[in-house]
């Protein structure tokens, strides 16, 4: 008995040894910390197996020189803040292949929660090639995104100066706000500069009213009737020297972009750029160059075409993305990254949920903008939306109608096809034919016939 249980035993073991084949030979794993990293490597390569490093760059190199010396030719590490960065570009210097995972996916199993554990628990995943590293555009568009991010910055940064200036204006109770659209359009600055200047007259600084302004020159002298304190100029003051800096720091930012993106590789001449629409009038917060140019030599198709898309949420999608779709092998799959895709959960043959996965994606934010932008369009993307939204609600019209964004920029962008743009009426026409269509095959199951009425 005991004999043939043991049979029994070996003959399981070669079951799971074929099942778990070892794809990764060379394989190492790092729990990557704020001061230290635990690296793991397979016990037949050394004999110390597990090493600790500093984070300083000696010891980073230090790693590198390791790994490379015992023969280890693929890394795996867990994305920890940003600590995995500096690491992830000197191993890859090296000539490893590194691949960045999801912590959510590598959870440990209950009892092996230390450093120690958790670099061998990687390294034994990515042996068995259990392990799917997360996405990282070129290195040119590496750049790309960190010039974006840092734009993105300043720009919150700047959201946040106006909200002060704001604040101090209602402390004073000049009710700038409620007479202009906008207290950092024309109107709005010069009179606040005005009351920074020592004007109190309300007269006075109604004066530097706008043409365009909406409310009259007497209603605009109301509001300006505060109650000027020393403290809330003060904090004024700061705000508005704060937001003119910060201006500042987004034009030479926004400069640095413009020549980055010069030195990029192109892939079509700008003078066969097709004829363009006409530009609609730019927010503050867009880009201060014509980055159409750049995006139609970089991508070798026009995506502005491509309705409710502009400029700088294209520059963005392409700074999180690159331009090379090959990295996902169909449109579904590039949905999905995005987070754009349902997210069916089904168990006893009941969807338990279908709901998109929630992600801090860039690029899907950007979609979803640029989705939101189509509300008023009399595009045929516009009427899919609003048809989307009267049936399911704004928030997932909002979610479909980018995925569809999304899939029009990567047939694009893989294909080199031109956008071709439907109008409402058009899109309007081909709904009442596909309605029709299916009204008839439902009226034939149930024995009827669909007659159109004269």
């Amino acid at each position: 008995m005991m004999k043939g249980k043991k049979n029994r035993t070996n003959t399981h073991k070669k079951r799971l040894q074929q099942h778990l084949e070892h794809v990764n030979l060379y394989a190492a794993g790092i729990d990557i910390g704020s001061r230290e990293h635990y690296v793991a490597v397979p016990p037949s390569l050394d004999e110390d197996s597990v090493k600790k490093f500093g984070c300083f760059t000696p010891d980073l190199e230090a790693m590198a020189d390791w790994l490379v010396k015992i023969g280890i030719t693929t890394v795996a590490m867990e994305s920890t803040g940003v600590y995995w960065i500096p690491a992830f570009e000197i191993l890859e210097s090296r000539g490893l292949k590194v691949i960045l995972v999801n912590a959510r996916h590598v959870k440990n199993v209950t009892g092996r929660k230390t450093d120690v554990k958790d670099c061998q628990w990687l390294q034994q995943l990515h042996t068995y090639g259990l392990l799917h590293g997360a996405f990282r555009p070129e290195d040119d568009y590496v750049s790309l995104r960190a010039y974006m991010r840092q734009r993105e910055t300043i720009v919150s940064h700047l959201a946040s100066k106006i909200q002060h200036m704001q604040k101090a204006l209602r402390l004073m109770n000049v009710l700038l706000d409620n007479v202009v659209s906008d207290i950092t359009s024309q109107t709005g600055m010069a009179i606040i500069r005005d009351i920074l200047s020592g004007i109190r007259d309300p007269k006075e600084l109604a004066k530097n009213r706008d043409c365009r302004c909406k409310n009259s020159a007497e209603i605009i002298a109301k509001s300006l009737v505060g109650n000027y304190r020393d403290e809330h100029l003060f904090a004024l003051k700061q705000s508005v020297e704060l937001y003119d800096f910060y201006n500042a720091m987004l034009d030479e930012c926004d400069h640095v972009i413009c020549q980055y993106l010069s030195t990029l590789r192109t892939q079509a001449d700008a003078s066969e750029r097709p004829a363009q629409k006409k530009r609609k009038k730019c927010n503050s917060n867009a880009l201060r160059f014509d980055a159409s140019i750049n995006l139609y030599e970089l991508c070798g198709v026009d995506l502005t075409a491509i309705d409710g898309m502009e400029e700088h949420g294209l520059l963005k999608i392409i700074a999180e993305t690159g331009i090379d779709m090959s990295k996902w092998a169909t449109e579904n799959r590039f949905t999905s990254w995005l987070g754009l895709s349902p997210n069916n959960k089904i168990s006893g043959g009941k969807v338990l949920s279908s709901s998109s996965i929630k992600t801090k994606n860039r690029a899907k934010q950007a979609f979803k903008m640029a989705a939101f932008s189509l509300s008023n369009s009399r595009s045929g993307l516009g009427a899919f939306y609003r048809r989307l939204r009267a049936r399911i609600g704004a928030p997932k019209a909002i979610s479909a109608t980018a995925r569809k964004l999304a899939v029009i920029f990567y047939k694009m962008l893989k294909n080199k096809t031109e956008y071709r743009k439907q109008s409402q009426e058009e899109y309007d026409e081909l709904h009442k034919s596909r309605v029709l269509k299916q009204l008839k095959h439902k009226a034939k199951l149930f024995g009827m016939e669909l007659i159109a009425s004269e």
